[in-house]
């Protein structure tokens, strides 16, 4: 499950009480290392440590992540350690080619603990992408975040524990990483798999090839498919080239999480139009693209005043799997 959280306004943390909450789980349970040799909470005492679950497609994470880079340059020589912990979403993150692609690709330095069975994930009781726990020098949790936001308090918990001070972090975050703007945000992230989707515009046909037709219009939040589709539970994946997928949506971004087997060649249209000026970074602006690797695609950024919108994209190719939406 992803989650966001925004700060309340005028929240001041320049001294944190910080509870105890339990100590630090092993590590042993990672299927792999990047970054670093297996890294265990004895070998880590006496070092602060921030423990980040992460799935590379989540966007809740992918605009967390400016943050974390900023943390680990910063404090790294004050003593902390962070760690990412990949925990997979979907089954092509299983895929440790994916994970150290996507490492390379978003410039992650620090270790990142392959955890593909879910025991790092198990042995933290954790439930959301993405999510911070921080330990002090002795092994015990002393702060969690779950989502997006919570930002000053972290970093000051950090800056306690590590016995510092100065001016919070203020990461440059362009592109895919930049903070949504909620105040526009009227759509929720869907899944098209059947396992979790919702607001589907008709009836589902589980498991096995079926040819969906659109309706002519969609209430706001809704989807629909058009075109030879198998909807499974993770993903719809499309039969035969030149189906659609079309969404109402009111939002500056709009993602698709996709994963082809091979180069896929799309074509995107809000309210029927190229986007334009409105393009996202993996669409031109008369709204062609390719879906090459398995990651989350940045379809659609407003430049001005959000409105709702109907977004379309035609797939020119079969095999594409289409996993999810989400906005910002």
């Amino acid at each position: 499950m992803n989650v966001r959280w925004r700060a309340p306004a005028g929240l001041h943390t320049s001294s944190l009480r910080l509870p105890v909450e339990g100590h630090l789980p092993s590590f042993d349970g990672a299927t792999g290392w990047l970054n670093s040799p297996p890294l265990t909470p004895a070998g880590l005492r006496g070092k602060v440590v921030l423990t980040s679950f992460w799935t590379y497609t989540c966007i809740n994470w992918l605009r967390q992540l400016p943050y974390l880079r900023a943390w680990a340059a910063k404090y790294s020589g004050h003593g902390l350690v962070m760690i990412g912990v990949h925990t997979p979403e979907f089954g092509f993150e299983h895929d440790v080619d994916n994970v150290r692609r996507a490492v390379t690709n978003m410039r992650i330095d620090y270790p990142v603990a392959i955890d593909s069975e879910y025991a790092i994930w198990r042995a933290f009781e954790n439930h959301y992408w993405p999510a911070l726990y921080i330990a002090d020098a002795d092994g015990k949790i002393r702060h969690h975040a779950f989502g997006e936001g919570d930002y000053e308090r972290s970093e000051r918990t950090l800056q306690q524990l590590l016995h510092t001070r100065g001016d919070l972090v203020t990461p440059n975050a362009p592109g895919i990483e930049a903070a949504a703007d909620w105040t526009s945000l009227r759509t929720p992230e869907n899944y098209t798999g059947y396992g979790r989707t919702e607001r589907f515009a008709s009836d589902i046909v589980r498991d096995r090839p079926h040819v969906y037709a659109a309706p002519e219009r969609l209430r706001l939040n809704h989807w629909a498919l058009a075109g030879a589709w198998t909807v499974g539970e993770e993903a719809s994946t499309l039969d035969r080239p030149g189906g659609r997928l079309v969404c109402r949506f009111r939002a500056r971004d709009l993602h698709a999480v996709l994963g082809p087997g091979q180069p896929v060649r799309f074509r995107v249209r809000l309210d029927g139009q190229p986007p334009g000026d409105a393009h996202g970074l993996d669409v031109d602006a008369d709204g062609n693209g390719m879906a090459t690797e398995q990651r989350l695609h940045q379809l659609i950024r407003h430049p001005g005043p959000v409105e709702e919108r109907t977004f379309e994209i035609t797939f020119l190719d079969a095999g594409v799997g289409v996993y999810a939406f989400t906005f910002g």
